[in-house]
């Protein structure tokens, strides 16, 4: 049983109308599904990727009203995205011109990125990535060459390694690869990989024992998914977490895809989700993403889930 790579991350804002236009406008991402939470339906549920809105590019946000969060270990410190090198310099000058904390381009872990924040404090890094298919989107305003590929690394923070090296390794199947020192200084940072490999299936464990605990809020990342081609693979990793005594969610149809959801042993909320089957499941590939979707489940709920929702334009 194998994960093949990172599948979506999901975050928290507190202002949908400006997280939107900060990740299409900004960001030249595709929103590619505007739906709900589906626990709890007074809440947008945005998804913006590629312009195929394809598996591992997926970003995705709840919208609460909440405060801002409080940084630190047992968490999702910080989301990797992947652009070409030649692209580096480009973003930094675009981020910059939006007043944005903007680090400098510099090598980790032997790639060139960037560190950067959204206007929430959600940190990101720009990651060198030449690997893989590219699915530009042809209305973003950002030029395709310098477009965002995809999801990855992912980096999360945990005060002990050993549980989490357990559970990746033992239950998940990936392998730890290699280990840097972080860029601020504060840790080693283990490289565990899943599929074939490669920045977009790489999460990255940076062990900080001198950081208090993370309280999630406004920029904080809810958690992270792996991917897995189908519903049958879901239902085969639910019964392997079983095996291993691992609590979690059971399979959960999230409509657009299959989903599992545990915990690590820091509380790190993972899910696992399948590639398929995929976001043009209800409505045409060439507009997905500009109307209100809903689950069928919720359907009957439309107009009521409507009126509690704000615009977002």
């Amino acid at each position: 049983m194998q994960l093949t790579g990172i599948h979506h991350l999901t975050a928290i804002t507190a202002d949908a109308p400006a997280n939107n236009r900060f990740y299409t406008e900004r960001l030249g991402l595709r929103r590619v599904k505007k739906t709900v939470n589906q626990d709890d339906t007074s809440a947008y549920h945005l998804f913006f990727a590629d312009g195929a809105g394809s598996p591992g590019t997926d970003l995705t946000f709840f919208d609460w009203p909440v405060a801002r969060e409080r940084r630190g270990t047992h968490s999702i410190s910080r989301t990797g995205l992947r652009v070409d090198e030649a692209s580096l310099d480009w973003w930094a000058a675009r981020l910059r011109d939006e007043k944005l904390t903007v680090g400098e381009i510099a090598t980790l872990d032997t790639r060139a990125s960037l560190d950067f924040e959204d206007s929430e404090g959600k940190r990101f890094r720009l990651t060198a990535d030449r690997l893989g298919e590219s699915h530009p989107w042809h209305r973003s305003p950002v030029p395709a060459e310098h477009q965002i590929r995809g999801l990855g690394p992912i980096t999360i923070s945990v005060p002990d390694l050993a549980p989490t090296e357990a559970v990746l390794t033992q239950v998940m199947n990936m392998r730890r690869v290699r280990d840097y020192a972080s860029l601020d200084g504060q840790g080693q940072v283990h490289v565990f990989e899943m599929g074939e490999g490669g920045p977009a299936a790489e999460l990255h464990v940076a062990v900080q024992p001198g950081l208090a605990v993370a309280r999630q809020g406004a920029g904080a990342v809810h958690h992270v998914a792996f991917r897995v081609p189908d519903a049958a693979a879901i239902h085969d990793w639910a019964q392997h977490l079983n095996r291993f005594r691992i609590p979690s969610s059971g399979e959960v149809e999230r409509y657009y895809f299959r989903s599992l959801y545990f915990r690590e042993p820091n509380g790190i909320l993972f899910e696992i989700a399948s590639d398929t089957p995929g976001f043009a499941v209800d409505e045409p590939f060439e507009t997905m993403g500009e109307a209100l979707s809903l689950p069928p489940f919720l359907e009957p709920r439309r107009a009521q889930i409507e009126a509690g929702l704000k615009p977002l334009v």
